[in-house]
């Protein structure tokens, strides 16, 4: 039985980077040449808990669940899935608020190996306030700065996208 090739790909960064954009973009691509594909869109947004400053082990432990089991879903219907954001992007947010936490640290670790492809996404312009995510530019330098130095620590391959490139 010939098997259809499988692909997860995710955006990672801050927020107010451009990931949806980008999933989207690559999303419509995909789809004009006919493959199959499922976005997998940022889960935070529908947390019922307090996000961003506010966040708590609880708030980042239902968004890293609910991602997951997002991608679970995705990744069985679908051969290629697009992820805004990764659980390592989640992780983050976690680890600024409170910490390293074994359990998490270790679903994080582990669920990582399922990505084929990272595409890290810099910070390229002025955020934005959108009524969701925190409009504090600290805030936003501080998640990417802990996201890349996770990144080094971890030694993950990531495709780094060129701040000049960008529209």
């Amino acid at each position: 039985m010939l098997r259809t090739p499988r692909f997860k790909i995710a955006f990672i960064g801050t927020h107010g980077v451009g990931k949806t954009t980008l999933c989207y973009g690559l999303a419509a691509r995909l789809k004009r040449r006919d493959v199959a594909i499922e976005v997998v869109h940022e889960v935070a947004r529908r947390c019922p808990l307090p996000i961003n400053e506010e966040t708590s082990v609880a708030a980042q432990s239902w968004i890293l669940h609910t991602q997951i089991a997002e991608e679970l879903v995705a990744q069985t219907r679908y051969p290629v899935v697009i992820c805004d954001r990764s659980v390592l992007d989640n992780y983050v947010y976690l680890l600024l608020a409170a910490g390293r936490q074994e359990g998490p640290e270790r679903l994080v670790e582990y669920w990582l190996q399922g990505y084929d492809l990272l595409v890290h996404v810099p910070i390229v312009e002025t955020l934005s306030p959108d009524g969701v995510r925190s409009p504090d530019p600290g805030f936003q330098r501080a998640v990417e700065e802990r996201l890349v130095q996770e990144v080094a620590e971890r030694r993950l391959p990531v495709l780094q996208l060129d701040t000049g490139a960008r529209p």
